[in-house]
């Protein structure tokens, strides 16, 4: 790669080649594993300089590694980011977010419908740390701007939020957090690129869990944090390194790596997969209502064509099923549905390969209370499906057989 200017180059050859070194010990292609806790110096003098960040290089794997560099490297360059910080899992990521840059006595306004994880960060640990948390329906900024306070810190939210799929217009927020200094975080993990870029969009950070689409092989468990270098410094040294102590295993970070090799195709058959799912779908008479931005049913269609690239709207759908179905209760039919697919696989993640669906109100969102719930718009009929990269045929033909044994 030497010689060729990355700044120039389209986001598919981003995905390969950014952060690539060539191996000098053995001019290996693929990125070696770095599976080592400590670093060796030739003198004190070089182990006092590289523990200072006076030069370039590692000391200890919890607070970098080779490999991990990678990686954020990589992010980086595909985000429009200065900097990246890879952690142990998207909690991770997100709570170091929490850690460095909350303190007692601030507050936080988060949209209303967030992953589980997240709702729970919100609502019971930074209550323990002495910060508030206001949910708002961020779809509604007349909403978000009556909820900051003077001593609001932070706007955080979802572009497509788990699991309705409701779409956040990410500019018109950033406008709010500028007005009232508040540092905007985004969680992107829905809409990876090349679909959706958050900071180009105005947010101060971005986060992944790179379990999902970025890995996409449902063989890893990671995080990861974007942004400016000073961010991301101190999520790195106040909050990943020490507080938490949550850093991305070197292995799962060549894993990561290797998946982003094909991530851009991987995430465009995956959208339209799930568009032509989605069309389906909504054509079912079991069916009363398809969340997903890509139909122009969806109340936030316009903005997700102008928000998102590519006529790419995520592999992700969410749909109702219709109360009294053969008698069933809306709740019974989902279940009943889940139990007879074939293809499709009951599971709470998303972004692999493999079809996975779920039923929010006994799975992702288990923990978080009927009250919450219900504000978010969880229904006991909701059920969230993650279309995966088989031949959508097949993903359909399964789904009319499932509905036949309803």
């Amino acid at each position: 790669m030497e010689g060729f200017d990355l700044a120039g180059a389209g986001f598919d050859t981003a995905f390969i080649h950014a952060g690539q070194r060539r191996d000098s010990d053995w001019g290996a292609l693929a990125t070696p594993i770095y599976q080592t806790s400590t670093f060796c110096y030739d003198t004190v003098e070089e182990g006092q300089k590289k523990i200072m960040r006076e030069i370039p290089g590692c000391y200890y794997s919890r607070s970098g590694n080779p490999t991990n560099f990678v990686l954020e490297e990589k992010i980086a360059a595909v985000e429009g980011a200065e900097a990246a910080v890879s952690t142990a899992s998207g909690l991770g990521a997100i709570g170091c977010v929490m850690v460095a840059f909350l303190r007692t006595g601030d507050h936080v306004v988060c949209g209303r419908c967030v992953y589980g994880g997240t709702n729970h960060i919100m609502g019971t640990n930074l209550a323990q740390f002495g910060i508030d948390v206001t949910f708002v329906d961020t779809t509604k900024p007349e909403e978000v701007e009556a909820a900051v306070r003077p001593n609001t810190r932070m706007l955080y939210f979802e572009t497509v939020a788990n699991p309705l799929m409701t779409v956040t217009d990410v500019a018109a927020m950033s406008k709010i957090a500028r007005a009232h200094g508040l540092k905007m975080v985004v969680d992107s993990t829905f809409t990876p690129p090349p679909i959706l870029f958050a900071l180009e969009l105005g947010a101060d950070i971005v986060v992944h869990s790179l379990t999902k689409y970025y890995n996409g092989h449902g063989d890893v468990i990671g995080g990861v944090a974007a942004g400016s270098k000073a961010d991301m410094d101190k999520v790195r040294n106040g909050a990943m390194t020490r507080f938490c102590g949550t850093p991305l295993a070197p292995f799962n970070a060549y894993l990561v790596i290797r998946s982003m090799k094909t991530m851009g195709m991987r995430v465009r058959r995956h959208c339209a997969n799930a568009m032509e799912t989605a069309r389906y779908l909504e054509s079912s008479p079991y069916i009363a209502r398809v969340y997903y931005a890509g139909l122009p049913s969806h109340p936030q269609h316009e903005l997700a064509k102008r928000q998102m690239r590519e006529e790419l709207y995520t592999g992700m759908i969410a749909f109702e099923l219709k109360e009294g179905i053969h008698g069933r209760s809306a709740y019974d039919a989902g279940a009943a549905l889940l139990n007879s697919l074939r293809l499709a696989q009951i599971a709470v993640s998303l972004g692999d390969p493999d079809t996975l669906v779920e039923h929010p109100a006994s799975m992702t969102h288990a923990r978080v209370s009927r009250e919450d719930k219900e504000k978010a718009g969880i229904s006991d009929g909701l059920i969230r499906l993650s279309v995966g990269l088989e031949d959508v045929k097949d993903i359909i033909q399964d789904f009319e057989q499932a509905f036949a044994a309803l």
